[in-house]
Formats: C-alpha cells, structure tokens, sequence
C-alpha cells in the first residue's frame, strides 16, 4: 500500500506502507546505526519522534524477546529504505513488519533515506507526519507548522510506581525519566541493590530509602519542561554519590547553573567518537539526544567538562568540582552500540565505595 511522509516544509516522499496503518505526527529524525533497530525502536527516548533509519537494509534478523529496551515502544513511526519480511537469525521470532503492527506503529519503506536524511542535516529535524495518498500535502504541512508537540514525554515513559531490583550490593536509586533497561542490567550485574522510582519523585522521599547512590537515566523531550527533577538534584547534590546519563546529565548542569539547547539534529546513532579531555582517550560510543549543554554555560559553575564529541565539539560530560558527581551525554550501557565507555559504571561504584570509606555511607553488604 502507498503510504506518504509529509513534512512541514511540504516535502513529499512516497514509499510502501508496512506495519501499522495508523496516521502517526512526530519530529522526523536519523539514527546512524547498522543494526540494534529493535533497541531504538523500543528506547523511550524516542518519544514522540519518527525515525528514520540511514542503513539501507532494515529487519533482517527479526524481532527477539531479549532485545528490547522498554516494554512499550513510545516512537511515532519508522522509516528505512528496505525492510526485510523473511528475517533470518536463530533467535529470530516475528517481523518487523509483524512487531510494527501489534504495536501501532506506522512505517514507510522503499524511500530515498539519503536525500531524507541530507535534508534533516541541512535544515534541521523537523516535524512529519506519515499517512495515507488521500492526505493533500499543502493541508497536511500547513498543519504541522501550526502543531506544538506536547511537554509531557518524561511523564508518559517514566515508571508510575517505584519497583526494586533486589541485589545484595550498594543500594542505587534509579530515577526513571524513560529508562532503558540496558542501564539497569549494567547495575544488577554489579550487584547493586536497586529501586526505581517515578521522574517526580521527591529529594526527601529518595534521601529516605537512604541509598548509596543516585542514577539518573536518560529520557525524551526538552530538560527545562521537567523542574521539578532539577528541585530533586539540588536537593541531593552532596549528600549522595550521583551519575547521571543522556537526560539525566542535562538536567545535572541545570540544576548546577548551566544550560542547554536544542540542536540541529541531534546524535543518534552508534558510532559517535567522544574524547575524553584528561587521558586524551577516544571511545566510540552509541548516542540518543536532540539537545547539548551549551560549553560557555559550564564557566562560572562547579562543573568541570570530562568530554567532548569530536565530530562537533559538543559537550559529552560533566563532573562537580567539590560533589561526588559525574555525567555523560552519551549511553555507556550501549544497547545497541558499542560497549567502550562501559567502565564508567565502575567509576560510579568507586564512588560509592569512596564514599563508603569516608564514613557517608551505610551499605553493609557492597
């Protein structure tokens, strides 16, 4: 079935219809990576976004049970060049198509994702809508230049009831802000005594489960239509160890007097090179965001930059001058991507364990 892209320049691309055949709006934007469209695909922080994939050939080792990033996918439509309806893989159970449909989510295939992709760099993301050859562009673009996407994200993929991931190490608090599960795997698997709370969770209610340490996750949306996180970190900054990643380490610099915006097109992908400034070390690492703390914000704060993207000079990491906190723009539990930047989830267990030794903290068991 021909379906169409529409986007609020008027742009038109016409391709072939699979998975759902809803009528989907959302920020039409490019994901880099050669594979792990399961993980985007079901990564919260793609609430609200259309993604458009730059490898040619998508779907070809099917959907799995072990891959997925959230249980709800919360992206708005799917986008690649070929998608493949024989998948073959051992650990292979349905489609893509398959997975699309069950789950609402509209996907176009069979379109030039190039020039599609070129477009986005020049202009920036914009907003799309995918829906069916009966839809008039001109009406359709009008439309989406008169459509403001809702604030809300963090709200929608955040956990509503805090929930545990017993273990018999430091006792981590998890702020969800549209976790990906990979985060807290790289967790459990060093032991950590986890609870996951709510976005809005309280300073006092998080300080009450007297926890070794604070996670905070990445998410959807703009860091300034979640304060009420920014009150939270405030409200523990120096009193427990904290790390935070994607969203989470924009909301830190926030709270710490720097700021942010949002950028042309983001970094999505899996191959993005990121150097860290004291070592000098390269790592490639697996990225999903659309807005960056502004470098000249960090001066005249207590934070200090850790790291730097090399393709644009973009600010990848913060640490507290005078707190035991550090952040990362890019996903050191990868899923999908590259597991390079990995350690510094045992940065953030040295922490605790410095901590620990200092006499701050109460863990028994780490």
């Amino acid at each position: 079935m021909k379906r169409q892209l529409i986007l609020e320049d008027g742009t038109v691309f016409i391709g072939e219809g699979f998975g759902s055949t809803k009528e989907m709006m959302g920020e039409v934007v490019f994901n880099t990576g050669m594979t792990g469209y399961q993980e985007v695909l079901s990564d919260p922080s793609y609430c609200d976004q259309i993604v458009t994939m730059t490898y040619p050939l998508i779907g070809n080792y099917g959907i799995n049970r072990d891959d997925f990033e959230s249980i709800t996918p919360a992206v708005k439509g799917f986008i690649v060049k070929e998608t493949c309806d024989f998948p073959s893989n051992f650990r292979s159970e349905y489609s893509l198509h398959t997975f699309l449909e069950e789950k609402g989510i509209p996907g176009l295939s069979g379109i030039d994702t190039r020039k599609l992709t070129r477009k986005i760099r020049t202009v920036g993301a914009m907003k799309g809508k995918i829906c069916g050859m009966d839809e008039n562009p001109e009406e359709v673009a009008a439309a989406l230049r008169g459509t403001d996407f809702a604030t809300d994200q963090v709200s929608r993929v955040s956990t509503m009831k805090p929930y545990p991931s017993p273990g018999r190490g430091f006792k981590v608090v998890v702020v969800d802000f549209g976790m990906k599960h990979g985060i807290l795997r790289e967790l459990t698997e060093r032991h950590c005594d986890v609870i996951v709370v709510p976005y809005n969770t309280t300073a006092e209610e998080i300080l009450r489960l007297n926890p070794d340490g604070i996670m905070l996750t990445n998410g959807p949306g703009d860091p300034k239509d979640v304060p009420e996180a920014q009150e939270m970190i405030k409200g523990v900054l120096g009193k427990i160890p904290l790390f935070g990643i994607c969203l989470g380490h924009q909301l830190f610099a926030l709270t710490c007097g720097a700021d942010t915006e949002k950028m042309k097109f983001g970094h999505r992908g899996a191959n993005h090179p990121v150097q860290n400034v004291e070592t000098k070390q390269v790592m490639i690492t697996s990225q999903n965001h659309g807005y960056a703390v502004r470098e000249e914000s960090v001066e005249n704060t207590d934070l200090e930059i850790t790291h730097i993207a090399l393709n644009d000079d973009s600010v990848e990491g913060l640490k507290h001058t005078k707190y035991r906190a550090f952040t990362v723009q890019f996903h050191p539990e990868a899923s999908p991507g590259p597991e390079d930047a990995n350690s510094l989830f045992e940065q953030f267990i040295t922490m605790m364990e410095e901590e620990k030794k200092a006499g701050n903290l109460t863990c028994q068991n780490a």
